[in-house]
């Protein structure tokens, strides 16, 4: 359940959020939403794979936690195990809001039943005693300032994925050190081949619109496949 509501110094004075981590927080997740200008940030922890909207023909970014619902082998206890944590995990619980119609600028809204809400005097702050943000909320302003900005730009991204037909699926199955499989499916990745048979006129529009970076950034996370499924096996022999 989610009870959204405008961030208001008033109403919202004494709040405070925890900012640890934990699977209690909300952080035991398989995935979360990633945007292609965090691209070269997130390939560094995290494999990033593309799939569709449910139920819509547009892609979206996601960078991999776990192979099965509710699996982040990043998370370990109250650590999350990683120097760089994803915009769309690292603001939780804000999100921004818009007006219906979707236009005008962003507001900073607060799921109020989110679990990282924090009961007494556990937690920081959001507003000081004079009701000023709190550094802490003001860092949360630029992530999601960042993160709506740079979902708003995706479009084009993904149009062009789509137009030079770059996204293949993707399926994967991970044989564990106990024998298990685990198979990862729904999900597509960039299609190298058809990347490198590009001509240089596209290629250098590609870069010019600002997308071969992100491509490039998205083909090199893909190494970090192979030290997720090692989290995985760690993760078996704890057990």
């Amino acid at each position: 359940m989610t009870r959204h509501a405008a961030l208001d110094t008033n109403s919202h004075r004494d709040l405070r959020v925890r900012t640890d981590a934990g699977a209690d927080l909300g952080d035991a997740v398989m995935a979360t939403l990633t945007v292609p200008s965090e691209f070269r940030q997130v390939q560094a922890h995290y494999p990033i794979l593309f799939r569709r909207e449910t139920g819509q023909e547009a892609f979206i970014a996601m960078a991999l936690f776990g192979f099965e619902p509710g699996e982040n082998l990043y998370l370990d206890g109250t650590c999350w195990d990683a120097r760089y944590r994803p915009l769309s995990a690292a603001i939780q619980p804000f999100l921004v809001g818009r007006p219906a119609n979707g236009d005008g600028p962003g507001q900073v809204h607060i799921d109020l039943d989110h679990p990282r809400l924090a009961d007494g005097g556990d937690g920081v702050r959001l507003f000081d005693a004079d009701g000023q943000p709190t550094p802490y909320l003001e860092d949360i302003a630029e992530k999601l300032g960042a993160l709506d900005e740079g979902y708003r730009a995706s479009g084009d991204f993904f149009a062009a994925l789509r137009d030079h037909d770059l996204l293949e699926p993707f399926t994967l199955e991970v044989t564990l050190d106990d024998g298990a499989v685990n198979s990862l499916v729904g999900f597509h990745i960039i299609d190298e081949a058809k990347l490198q048979a590009l001509d240089a006129e596209t290629v250098g529009k590609l870069h010019a619109a600002g997308h071969l970076m992100p491509i490039f950034m998205a083909l090199a996370s893909l190494a970090q496949l192979a030290p997720l499924i090692a989290r995985k096996n760690r993760r078996l022999g704890h057990g």
